[in-house]
């Protein structure tokens, strides 16, 4: 099955240094199947990450990539798209990267509606770090900053982008990657702020703190607890797959550009 996407990695970087049952190799795949679908020249894809599990992503990948500093992916990236408009830019994040030290980022990337493609990889713990909980930790889980259970409500955070501008918002799990392979071709072909968040699983900081066995258990929690629209099964900890919001907004970058015209007209 790798041999079919080998082209679009830098094999000399691997092995990879994710754990053993980790999702993000399975995401990752995911995602460079869709640009394979899309046919989109490697030399005109910039990966852009912060720091963490999922931010070592574009160490692997033959585009043009740029690994930043903690919860700084989305500023990098929205300098190169107003530079560089034709470019295709995706940017990785963690929960912890995107809705922690980078969540004012996010919440501006979203009101801009610069044309970003966002994934955010939800493991719910920063798992690089130590295990501590993020602001995606779900209520009562345990991590090293919460061992008798977090206390915190999690940010909602497409809900979080849409109420801040976002014009695309959608999630799948790493056990859906098909589905995620879609959403992130349709996340690209938004004209606008997109963000796709992708459930996976952490099998040694979260899943060992909380009670799930092996990976292939936490695989099937995300088959159990997803459901599409219309479709909830009923357990008190299910979440929504698939397009989860769409509509329509000017983007930054072509609205930058109107100015620019318009001022060189005045200025004649």
């Amino acid at each position: 099955m790798f041999n079919d996407i080998a082209q679009y990695f830098r094999t000399d970087t691997l092995p990879h240094i994710w754990c053993p049952g980790c999702g993000i190799g399975t995401i990752t795949a995911a995602i460079v199947r869709a640009i394979k679908t899309l046919q989109l020249d490697q030399n005109k894809v910039i990966f852009v990450s912060g720091i963490g599990c999922s931010s070592r992503m574009p160490g692997y990948l033959d585009f043009n990539t740029i690994h930043t500093t903690h919860g700084r992916a989305l500023p990098f990236a929205t300098g190169i798209k107003a530079a560089r408009p034709e470019l295709d830019v995706f940017v990785i994040m963690g929960d912890g990267d995107s809705t922690a030290i980078g969540g004012n980022h996010l919440i501006h990337a979203s009101r801009r509606n610069i044309d970003l493609t966002a994934i955010v990889i939800n493991n719910s713990i920063y798992g690089m770090t130590g295990g501590q909980t993020s602001p995606l930790t779900p209520h009562d889980k345990r991590g090293t900053t919460s061992p008798f259970g977090n206390l915190e409500r999690p940010f909602q955070v497409l809900e979080l982008a849409k109420a801040a501008g976002a014009t695309y918002g959608a999630r799948a799990t790493a056990f859906h990657n098909q589905l995620l392979t879609k959403l992130v071709i349709d996340a690209y072909n938004n004209p606008g702020f997109s963000l796709v968040e992708a459930i996976s699983q952490c099998p040694v900081s979260y899943g060992r703190r909380n009670k799930f066995k092996t990976p292939a258990d936490m695989l099937l929690w995300q088959k159990e607890h997803a459901y599409k629209a219309g479709q909830r099964i009923g357990h008190e900890d299910d979440f929504e797959i698939g397009e989860i919001f769409r509509s329509e907004a000017p983007e930054y970058t072509k609205e930058y550009d109107k100015l620019r015209q318009k001022l060189k007209e005045v200025s004649r």
